[in-house]
């Protein structure tokens, strides 16, 4: 008895084992790629030219030699970042976009966007 007892308490609990499962897989972080395509028209212009492009930039924030122009409309807001070069005029060495609530968004896409915002000038 004490047999059939034992045995039914061990089948029992073999009964509770779980098979391992693989663990699940977790998808790699989506890297941005930055190309220049599409930013022609905006990569290497000054300040005059962008204000030209797109109108009056939404801010203008100078922090030594380096200055940023803001331009946002209602589809991208984008960041325009001038360096100066040696002694010449300072132009756009980067750019930087992003929806209004923060996600990622194309630049050349946001580029387009606001050249648009004004009847494209």
């Amino acid at each position: 008895m004490r047999a059939i007892v034992a045995t039914a308490g061990l089948l029992a609990l073999a009964g509770c084992a779980t098979t391992s499962a693989p663990p699940p897989r977790i998808a790699a972080p989506v890297v941005a790629t930055y190309t220049s395509l599409g930013l022609e028209r905006v990569i290497g212009q000054n300040a005059a030219g962008l204000t030209k492009l797109f109108g009056q930039p939404d801010a203008d924030v100078r922090e030594g030699t380096a200055r940023k122009l803001q331009f946002a409309g209602p589809i991208c807001v984008l960041d325009a970042y001038f360096y100066p070069k040696g002694a010449n005029e300072p132009v756009v060495s980067y750019l930087d976009a992003r929806e209004p609530d923060g996600s990622t968004i194309d630049r050349a896409s946001c580029v387009a966007a606001l050249t648009r915002r004004d009847g494209g000038r």
